[in-house]
């Protein structure tokens, strides 16, 4: 088995895999509702891949994960994006790796802030979300559609996930 220790998540490093959905000083932003909120506007893009396809908002329940962690499979949506903002506040794993065929040894681990969400690009390979200190909440933005958007693949050796402490 292969050890994997998570390194903060960043927009910068995670940018092969999809896009960090947080409040930065650099987003593009205005005014709204009378001066009343600010919008961070168009923080990610919800990928779709066929005319039929629905953008779909859905809430995740997730189970407390204990470290270390046995990962036993990865998945890819290769039909469109897949997105998680946290609801809950506690953090969590995302683990990673490059769209096309899955290669163990690329993937990346990383530990995510309840005030940072993700967006996984079409076909970019994810473990599960593994929240770290009980169960959370995840308000989930995807593809709903005709096609198969789903492939698992099991992991052999596993990989274990861990978090420097």
């Amino acid at each position: 088995m292969n050890s994997l220790y998570a390194k903060p998540l960043n927009a910068l490093e995670f940018s092969l895999y999809g896009d960090v959905i947080e409040l930065r000083e650099d987003n593009l932003k205005f005014s709204i509702n009378q001066g009343t909120a600010v919008r961070h506007h168009a923080l990610s893009k919800v990928e779709l891949s066929d005319a039929n396809d629905e953008a779909i908002v859905s809430i995740f329940l997730t189970e407390r994960a204990a470290l270390p962690f046995t990962a036993e499979a990865m998945e890819c949506h290769p039909l469109g994006s897949q997105a998680f903002i946290p609801l809950s506040d506690s953090p969590y794993l995302v683990a990673v790796a490059p769209a096309g065929q899955l290669k163990p040894q690329s993937v990346e681990l990383f530990i995510a802030q309840p005030n940072q969400g993700v967006n996984y690009h079409k076909g970019v390979w994810h473990h599960h979300l593994l929240a770290l200190r009980e169960a959370s909440r995840f308000l989930v933005i995807d593809r709903q559609g005709p096609g198969t958007n789903c492939e698992e693949v099991k992991l052999d050796p596993h990989l274990i996930f861990s978090v420097e402490e």
